[in-house]
This record gives structure tokens, sequence and C-alpha cells, in this order.
């Protein structure tokens, strides 16, 4: 299978059309970006490591039942994946409190939720990805209320499973996102699954070693990146 046609360039990705219309080639990028692309930067070999944890989680999440879009790493940055039309909603599972839910309801980053968290968000950068219910989904057409239950089954499913497997490697998830595509009728998990997309802490000393360390300017991100690949990885 090789890249033909580049069909997409995101923030941290391309995507480029094969020779079969259902595969498209899954580029991750070094590239690195925080609010709404307003700050920019590089992070080395981010996209390597990206993909690799990418690979780990989907196998995973796969493995018990929630279908995704991976088919397989092909290399150091790429992935081949289903072609997907996304939902345009990002949703969000949080566990502790850090980020926007700090932002949003006054409250002190790091308090544990009594229950875990599920916010849909709508995907346009120029509008900050607001936050929406699902009366806005449903008055909007973005998805049709089995597709919604779906999402939401998938996404607390993914929630228990991560929460489970990063405890094992010494890492809290505090909170992460997902984004869902249609393919063939059925919704599925695509984009990506990373430091980029999930808030990890140390479980001992709660060191931050995911993509708040580029948005706060906290030094050290590669190395954070490269140990969250090594205790996955062991």
């Amino acid at each position: 299978m090789e890249k033909l046609k580049q069909i997409y360039e995101g923030k941290a990705k391309k995507l480029y059309e094969t020779e079969s219309t259902d595969l498209l080639i899954q580029e991750f990028k070094d590239d690195a970006t925080a609010f709404d692309a307003a700050k920019r930067g590089t992070i080395t070999n981010k996209g390597i490591i990206n993909n690799k944890l990418s690979e780990k989680i989907f196998t995973l999440l796969q493995k018990k039942g929630i279908p995704t879009h991976f088919i397989k790493r092909m290399n150091d940055r790429d992935m081949l994946v289903k072609r997907v039309k996304i939902v345009p909603i990002e949703v969000t599972m949080r566990n502790i409190v850090a980020g926007g839910m700090a932002k949003l309801l006054g409250l002190n980053e790091g308090i544990v939720l009594k229950q875990p968290v599920l916010e849909w968000h709508y995907k346009e950068d120029a509008l900050h990805d607001p936050l929406i219910n699902d009366d806005h989904v449903r008055a909007l057409g973005i998805a049709t209320e089995k597709e919604l239950e779906t999402i939401k089954k998938y996404s607390y499913r993914a929630n228990s499973l991560m929460k489970k497997f990063f405890d094992s490697k010494n890492l809290i998830l505090v909170d992460f996102k997902l984004e869902f595509g249609r393919y063939k009728g059925k919704i599925i998990l695509a984009d990506e699954i990373s430091p980029d997309t999930c808030r990890l802490w140390d479980k001992t000393t709660k060191e931050k070693l995911d993509k708040d360390r580029f948005r706060r300017d906290m030094g050290n991100v590669e190395g954070a990146y490269e140990e969250v690949l090594r205790r996955v990885m062991n």
C-alpha cells in the first residue's frame, strides 16, 4: 500500500489516498499546536511516538470490542486506516478536573471527580470548539440518536479500559479527547490516542507527561512523550 494523493493536512497529521478507496494512510507529524493553533512549535519525534502509542491503544480497544479505524502501523510515521467521515463532535472524557473544565467551572486542577464526565464539543476551530449538549446535536442534525448512544457507549468503555491500562503503567488518565467517524454505516473510533489527546500524570509524583508541557511552556516536552512511550511499551 502506497501514498497517492494527499487529501488532508491538519495540525498533527496528513491523510493520503491509497489504491483502495476504503483505506487511507495517516501520517503523524512533529508539528505541535495549542489554543486553536495560536501557539505553534515542533516536538522532536512526536509523530513517531504518537503513531506507536496510537497503535498500542487502538489494538487494546479493538480486542475489547470497540471498533476503530486502525488497520496496521506501516512504519515509524505512517498508519493504514479505514476511510471514515468524521462526525463533527469531539468527545472529552474527564476523570479529574483539569484544563477547560477547571477554567469553565472555576475549579482547582486535580480534583478527582465522583464519576467520569462526558462532554461534547462542536468541532470548529474558529469557534474554539464550543461545549454543546445532546439537544444541540439533535437540533443541528450532527448525529442521529442511535449514533449518539453508540458514541457514548464506546467513550465510557474506552475510558474504563484506558484508565486501567495506564494505571498499570503508573500513569493517571486525567482526561482525553476522542473522535469518531462513519464507516460503511457504522460508528467507529478514529483519529489518534496519544499524549497530544490525553492528559497523563505520573501516579506517584503527579508530574505532567503530556501536551500540557508544551501548552504551558514547562519544558522537557520530548522527554515526557518518550517516557510515556517507554512505560506503555514495557
